[in-house]
């Protein structure tokens, strides 16, 4: 019988698009510092933040999973290996939030402060680097490789 070892998932969350070259520089890398640790990176699946860490995932042969919001798989990023098609919209920030063991937020706006928020309700680890500040239950770090080492050290 082949024994299974259950990877680490762990989702990026932020801004989709007219990020700043900064905040993409930091998910590229988080992405990279999550593979380099086995982990599997999942997020929206689209431009920005989410094709940034799938970037640099992608850079160390890392998994990544992208959960789209609209019905075409087409939709996902280049370097999303499993594009899981939803056709629900933002709902689907729920879906990525309760498969990760924790959740990194890079930058953000509005969807990324409800993928935050859905995080901290689904008792998740947050970790944020450069994100939404003074919010209660995240673990606020200053590098990529500081947000990574959290995230796999305080996974539920």
């Amino acid at each position: 019988m082949m024994e299974f070892k259950k990877k680490n998932i762990i989702a990026v969350i932020g801004q989709g698009s007219n990020c700043s070259q900064k905040i993409l520089a930091l998910a590229e890398e988080v992405g990279k510092e999550i593979a380099k640790r086995d982990g599997i990176v999942i997020c929206g699946g689209l431009k920005g933040v989410m094709e940034a860490v799938c970037r640099g995932a992608k850079q160390e042969n890392g998994l990544t999973i992208g959960v789209i919001p609209g019905t075409q798989k087409s939709d996902a990023n280049k370097f999303v290996d499993i594009p899981i098609v939803t056709g629900i919209g933002e709902a689907r920030n729920s879906i990525i939030v309760r498969t990760a063991d924790a959740v990194i937020a890079v930058g953000g706006k509005y969807g990324t402060l409800s993928e935050i928020s859905f995080s901290l309700a689904f008792n998740k680890p947050v970790i944020g680097l450069n994100t939404w500040e003074n919010i209660e239950g995240i673990i606020y770090r200053d590098s990529p490789v500081e947000a990574v080492e959290e995230a796999f050290n305080k996974k539920k």
